[in-house]
C-alpha cells in the first residue's frame, strides 16, 4: 500500500500534467484552425496563405505545454535548468519564425488588396515594391534579434557581451572598416525602397541590356532579359551609376522607324499609307502618328516615323509592322525607285574582241 500511495506521488502528477498537456495542445490547435476558418470567411475573395501560419503556432502551443509539464516532473535541479534553457532558446526562435510567417501572410493580403482597389499599374507597382522590400528588412531584423536573443541567454556570450561594450569605440571603428561594403549594400537597399527609382515591373536597360524588374531584395536586383536570361545586379548599381528606366511614371513609349527614299516618292502619299496602317492595328494606343522629313543627302530623303504605343512590347511590335507594311508598299507601288547598287567591271586595254 505505501508503494502504492508512493507511486501515486510520483507518476500520478506528472500523469494528469501530460494529459492536460496533450489537451490544451489540441485544443489550442482546434481553436487555431476555427480561428484561420472565421479569417478566410471574413475576407472572401482573397487567397491568402494562412497556413503558413500553423507550423510555427503548433511549435508555441507545444513549447508552451511542455514548460508546464517540466514543472511538475520528478527531476533534477541541473536538468530542469537544461530544460528550462532549451525550452526558451526554442521559444525565442519560435515567436521570430511566427513573425516571419505572419509578415508574408500580411503581405499578400496588402497586395492583393491593393491590386483589386488599385486601376494604375504604376501605382500597383510602386505598392508591391514598398511591402516586398518592407518585408525583407523586417524579416532581416528579426533573425539579427533572434540570434541576439539566443546568444544572450549564455551566461559566457552575456559576459563577452558587457566587456565588448566597455571598449565599444574601438569595435565599432573596427567592424565599420570590416563591414563597410556590407553596410553600404544594405543602406542602398533601404535608400531604394524609400526613394524608389526602380519598382517591381519597370522596364530597364541595364549594361545595354533590357529588361523588365523581376524581384528587388536588400543586396541585388533580378532583371529578367527580353529572351528570359536573368541580370543579377548589385543594388548599389541602381544608387551609384545611370541607368534608362523607360517605365518610371508611365509604360507608355514613343519610338521611330526611319526610311530613306527617292526624291521621285511624294511624302505625302507615304505619310496617308503610314496613318493608314497604325490606324489599322490595336497595337496602336491612337496617342501619336506622325511622319517627317528630318534630312536629305545627294541621293536619299530620310523620312521619320514617329508612333507611340501602351508598352515597350506593344512598340516593338508596332515599329517591326510599320517598317515591313511601307516596305510592301513601297516595292509593289514605286519599284523603279527602290535603292540600287551598280556595278561596273573594268574592260582591261586589249581585251576586247578582234
Amino acid at each position: 500500500m505505501n508503494v502504492w500511495n508512493s507511486l501515486q506521488g510520483v507518476y500520478l502528477i506528472p500523469s494528469l500534467v501530460v494529459l492536460l498537456v496533450l489537451l490544451f495542445y489540441f485544443g489550442a490547435n482546434t481553436l487555431f484552425g476555427k480561428i484561420i476558418a472565421r479569417i478566410r470567411s471574413a475576407i472572401r475573395g482573397f487567397s491568402i496563405p494562412l497556413e503558413f501560419l500553423a507550423l510555427p503556432f503548433r511549435l508555441l502551443a507545444f513549447l508552451i505545454g511542455l514548460a508546464i509539464l517540466i514543472q511538475y516532473l520528478p527531476l533534477s535541479s541541473y536538468a530542469a535548468e537544461l530544460f528550462r534553457h532549451a525550452l526558451l532558446v526554442l521559444a525565442i526562435i519560435g515567436v521570430s519564425w511566427f513573425m516571419i510567417r505572419s509578415l508574408v501572410v500580411l503581405e499578400q493580403f496588402i497586395l492583393q488588396y491593393y491590386s483589386a482597389k488599385v486601376r494604375e499599374n504604376e501605382t500597383a507597382r510602386k505598392i508591391a515594391t514598398h511591402i516586398s522590400l518592407a518585408r525583407k528588412i523586417l524579416n532581416a531584423l528579426c533573425v539579427l534579434l533572434t540570434i541576439a536573443g539566443v546568444l544572450m541567454t549564455f551566461d559566457t556570450v552575456r559576459q563577452v557581451g558587457l566587456s565588448i561594450l566597455a571598449s565599444a569605440g574601438i569595435v565599432s571603428v573596427m567592424f565599420g572598416f570590416a563591414a563597410q561594403k556590407s553596410l553600404t549594400t544594405l543602406i542602398s537597399g533601404i535608400q531604394i525602397a524609400i526613394t524608389q527609382p526602380i519598382s517591381i515591373g519597370d522596364e530597364v536597360v541595364v549594361e545595354n541590356e533590357k529588361g523588365k524588374i523581376e524581384e528587388i531584395t536588400l543586396t541585388y536586383v533580378v532583371v529578367q532579359l527580353w529572351d528570359q536570361r536573368r541580370m543579377i545586379v548589385p543594388i548599389t548599381w541602381f544608387i551609384e551609376r545611370p541607368f534608362q528606366n523607360w517605365s518610371r511614371t508611365s509604360p507608355e513609349l514613343l519610338g521611330t522607324v526611319f526610311f530613306y527614299i527617292d526624291y521621285a516618292i511624294s511624302p505625302e502619299t507615304l505619310r496617308q499609307e503610314f496613318e493608314r496602317i497604325v490606324a489599322a492595328t490595336p497595337l496602336w494606343d491612337k496617342r501619336v502618328a506622325r511622319m517627317q522629313v528630318t534630312s536629305s543627302t545627294e541621293k536619299s530623303v530620310e523620312i521619320r516615323a514617329l508612333v507611340s504605343a501602351a508598352n515597350s512590347a506593344e512598340l516593338w511590335d508596332l515599329r517591326c509592322l510599320v517598317r515591313e507594311e511601307l516596305i510592301a508598299f513601297l516595292r509593289i507601288n514605286y519599284p523603279g525607285l527602290l535603292p540600287k547598287v551598280t556595278a561596273g567591271i573594268d574592260q582591261a586595254p586589249g581585251s576586247g574582241g578582234s
